[in-house]
């Protein structure tokens, strides 16, 4: 039986619920990651023993579970737009800006789908984008090809967040202080697509990286869907 399937006990003496575990767990985590969330801490920030957070919540990857699923209730738009790009691409937009509001989901994706009920929804809208554009296999490896791309780039910003976090230097900073051993390193002539990438590409934000990336990815998939199916 799963949590979602698993009936709640009756609230005694300190009133909970499910609904304020998790938004507490949620606080916790936004302030200090994951690492910042136990049953013990849970509970403490509600007054409550820990021993009664285990008739609502069995271990901390249930609570997991619940948080990764409350939070996915701010990727779905509230309104489906009617083409398929712009649907996957309102989708993974506001995946990654549910992830910056969220930090420690990056840890979270992946792995095992979320079978809570926002979760499954959020399946259910990427699904739905590409709904009758193909056969259900090409629709379903179109939204696993979009998922990794969002997943990945979110994963690579959040990383680039942390280490600012814990370096204090930001992207600007660090890169004047490596500066002269990257000079060094590409004056010796052994990377020279690497120097003509450093000397003479564009630095965009993540922004612009993540939706010019995306665009690509829905680009590779409008190829796929327009080839003839043999």
């Amino acid at each position: 039986m799963t949590v979602w399937d698993r009936p709640e006990p009756p609230t005694r003496p300190v009133p909970l619920d499910r609904e304020r575990i998790v938004a507490t767990a949620i606080a916790l985590a936004d302030e200090g990651g994951l690492e910042a969330v136990s049953l013990r801490k849970v509970a403490a920030r509600l007054n409550a023993g820990p021993m009664r957070l285990y008739g609502y919540i069995s271990t901390k990857q249930e609570l997991f579970d619940l948080m990764v699923d409350e939070v996915h209730a701010e990727i779905l738009p509230e309104e489906r737009p009617g083409d398929w790009r712009e649907a996957l691409r309102t989708l993974a937009h506001r995946t990654r800006q549910t992830a910056l509001r969220h930090e420690w989901l990056a840890d979270l994706f992946g792995g095992r789908p979320t079978l809570g009920p926002n979760g499954l929804a959020v399946t259910e809208a990427r699904l739905a984008a590409l709904d009758g554009l193909a056969d259900i296999d090409t629709v379903m490896r179109a939204v696993e090809i979009v998922s990794a791309y969002v997943t990945g780039a979110i994963r690579r910003e959040i990383a680039n967040l942390r280490a600012e976090c814990a370096t204090g230097l930001s992207k600007r900073d660090w890169q004047r202080a490596s500066g002269p051993h990257v000079t060094r390193m590409l004056a010796t002539g052994r990377f020279p697509t690497l120097t003509k990438a450093v000397y003479d590409g564009t630095d965009v934000d993540a922004e612009t990286s993540f939706a010019t990336g995306l665009d690509w990815v829905l680009d590779a998939v409008a190829a796929k869907l327009a080839r003839p199916t043999t």
